[in-house]
């Protein structure tokens, strides 16, 4: 696991034990209780595949870690709807707010703002934060390979579903792979950035597609920047994409999805 790594979670585990004074699990189920339905986040994902059109989960993100502020003219509800019109599937919303700059309200102005189903991105490390997810709204979650045992995952995975939330699952190596598989979800992300040394590959998808079984859907993340990435995933049948820092940078996020990947009706 990388430094980087090693301290967002422990800031995670803080975060969690200091939300938990502040929020009660039973608080955290009575605002469920007030939420209306999820949005089938995997449902949309195969209504595009259906169509033969790319499905891309846009993110919508200010900073990172290895990047500082991505966005400086950062407006969730705006980007959400610009993402929604030029036709991604869903959206993913960074809610850590330590090294991301994220925010669950983010999230909420988001999912406000349209129809898609959103995905929390965030580092899940204790069962109260499916809770809190769901709380805020999230239609999915993501559970972290590299962060979390497989007992914790599968753990975490049974609650989600019991929310009616979906998960998708993130790997950065065979190891990480084979615990991933053995988790219900159809959806296996795979991040094509090193968390040890933060170099994106797209080698590192193209290399674990061979131990895919074809009922699972493979989501490529990071990396996707120009047309021959989308060209090649495509070459190699993966046709969900998990994109944000490209889409960020660009004055209209919605302009730019349509320009990396078509001009399509949704």
């Amino acid at each position: 696991m990388s430094d980087i790594l090693q301290r967002i979670l422990s800031v995670k585990a803080e975060e969690v034990a200091a939300a938990r004074q502040h929020t009660s699990q039973a608080m955290l189920e009575a605002q469920i209780a007030q939420q209306g339905p999820t949005r089938d986040f995997v449902g949309a994902i195969r209504a595009r595949h259906a169509r033969q059109h790319p499905a891309i989960i846009a993110e919508i993100k200010k900073a990172s870690p290895s990047k500082g502020v991505i966005r400086e003219d950062f407006e969730p509800a705006s980007i959400a709807a610009s993402y929604a019109s030029a036709g991604a599937a869903c959206l993913s919303v960074l809610t850590d707010a330590p090294f991301f700059q994220g925010s669950p309200d983010y999230l909420k102005a988001a999912r406000q703002a349209c129809d898609l189903p959103v995905l929390r991105k965030d580092f899940l490390v204790d069962a109260y934060q499916v809770y809190e997810a769901r709380a805020m709204g999230a239609d999915c979650i993501l559970l972290i390979a590299a962060a979390l045992s497989l007992a914790q995952m599968q753990d975490m995975e049974r609650l989600a579903h019991q929310l009616g939330m979906a998960v998708l699952v993130e790997v950065h190596n065979g190891d990480e792979l084979t615990a991933a598989l053995q988790l219900s979800t159809p959806l296996i992300g795979i991040n094509n950035r090193n968390l040890r040394t933060f170099e994106v590959s797209l080698d590192t998808t193209l290399d674990l597609l061979a131990r895919i079984p074809a009922d699972r859907i493979v989501v490529t993340e990071s990396g996707i920047l120009q047309a021959a990435d989308v060209a090649l995933m495509q070459q190699h049948q993966v046709h969900t994409y998990l994109v944000g820092e490209a889409f960020m940078r660009q004055p209209d996020p919605g302009v730019a999805l349509q320009a990396l990947f078509g001009n399509f009706n949704a």
